[in-house]
């Protein structure tokens, strides 16, 4: 391929690194990248991957810009809000850099459709944030022989790897073989992360893509990179690939896509444009929508209290009225001072730390209890609208 005189001025400090060069730049411009997600990993790696050159840009994606989104998600704006963060993310690209092909993806990954998604390019770079996506990713990758550039974050920490079995390494599941229980690991809308740094892992991830694509330097292939921004420290840990392992291993078991929302213990999540739907009633037994709530609290019934498992920060934010704070962090030491015999409604941000704490308070003989699913956020959405939402 021959570059334009734009381009050659475009990428001219490329150009004069040694290890890259102009043959390192056309190098770049044939390459094809696909970023699972355009949210706090995604927007760094696309915005620098562009502005790079890579030639073909894929983004899959299947949800809108949300105000809460842009303290990290910086391929977006204010004017975003609401559209599709593929539509938004493919404006910001191509005004970034014209000659990059950007190709959009409005859809969910899933078992289904991950292959023929992944197939058409040379590199994935995965920028999701839950379980299911993550083992999805890793499996069609090591299934058609790509390069996995992962990344992950959590409060104030991130990782960082390169999966590539078919280049000698290891894949996620021999990192992790099995996922953690539901709601072990809470997501950063219930835990928070820090703004930036999705930009630092992300941008690890974006590197370790180029030097791929250059076939330069020693990448993360078998290594796990671990950043704490609070510390501003970086450790290292060795992987080995795992001869055990039901995917890449000596005696693969794992040899198609499976389902991965039970695989990870979840029950199946709507897709886009769910939330124009009616509410949808709540399917665990323990649980009751918001709307039960509030009939309970317009009709009370003797001695019912929403209990409030947030933390206090979080109670700040946004409460809701006569409700009592008991952290799921302080219950074990605490719920001593809750009556065993009360009917209790228990809510968080979305319902997962809830759940876990009816689930504590069951096993030390709490009978009357409720989960609201959605927690205070879908009370906000769909009760009072004047209850901030974070």
């Amino acid at each position: 391929m021959q570059l334009t005189n734009d381009e050659l001025r475009r990428y001219s400090r490329h150009l004069i690194l040694p290890e890259v060069g102009l043959e390192g730049q056309k190098k770049i411009c044939s390459t094809s990248v696909l970023c699972v997600g355009a949210g706090g990993l995604g927007s760094p790696m696309a915005l620098y991957l562009a502005a790079a050159g890579i030639g073909k840009l894929g983004l899959v994606d299947f949800e809108a810009v949300d105000l809460s989104n842009l303290q990290r998600q910086v391929l977006h704006g204010t004017g975003d809000v609401g559209r599709p963060k593929t539509e938004s993310a493919g404006d910001t690209l191509r005004r970034l850099n014209p000659h990059v092909e950007v190709v959009l993806h409005q859809v969910r990954l899933t078992s289904q459709n991950a292959l023929d998604l992944l197939r058409p390019y040379d590199i994935v770079a995965d920028g999701s944030d839950n379980f299911p996506t993550r083992y999805l990713t890793n499996d069609a990758c090591v299934l058609l022989h790509k390069p996995n550039a992962y990344g992950s974050i959590f409060r104030f920490e991130g990782q960082a790897s390169v999966f590539a079995p078919h280049l000698g390494g290891p894949c996620y599941r021999c990192l992790f073989p099995e996922p953690p229980p539901p709601g072990l690991v809470p997501s950063c809308a219930e835990s928070g992360v820090l703004g930036v740094l999705p930009g630092i892992i992300g941008l690890i991830q974006a590197t370790e893509v180029l030097k791929l694509a250059l076939g330069q330097g020693h990448s993360l292939r078998g290594r796990l990179l671990l950043f704490n921004a609070l510390d501003m420290k970086f450790r290292e840990l060795k992987l080995r690939r795992d001869p055990q392992c039901p995917l890449c291993g000596e005696h693969p078991t794992l040899t198609e896509l499976i389902d991965y929302q039970a695989f990870c213990g979840l029950t199946p999540t709507p897709g886009p444009g769910a939330g124009h739907s009616p509410p949808a009633p709540a399917t665990h037994p323990d649980e009751a929508t918001v709307q039960e709530l509030k009939r309970a609290l317009d009709q009370p019934q003797p001695g019912i209290q929403v209990l409030d498992v947030r933390e206090p920060d979080e109670y700040q934010i946004a409460r809701l009225p006569g409700a009592q704070l008991l952290p799921l962090s302080q219950l074990a030491r605490r719920f001593t001072e809750l009556d065993p015999n009360r009917p209790y409604y228990l809510h968080c941000h979305r319902g997962a730390r809830s759940l876990r704490a009816l689930q504590f308070l069951r096993q030390h003989g709490f009978k009357h209890l409720k989960s609201v699913k959605g927690g205070i956020a879908a009370w906000s959405e769909e009760i009072d609208p004047t209850v901030p939402k974070y």
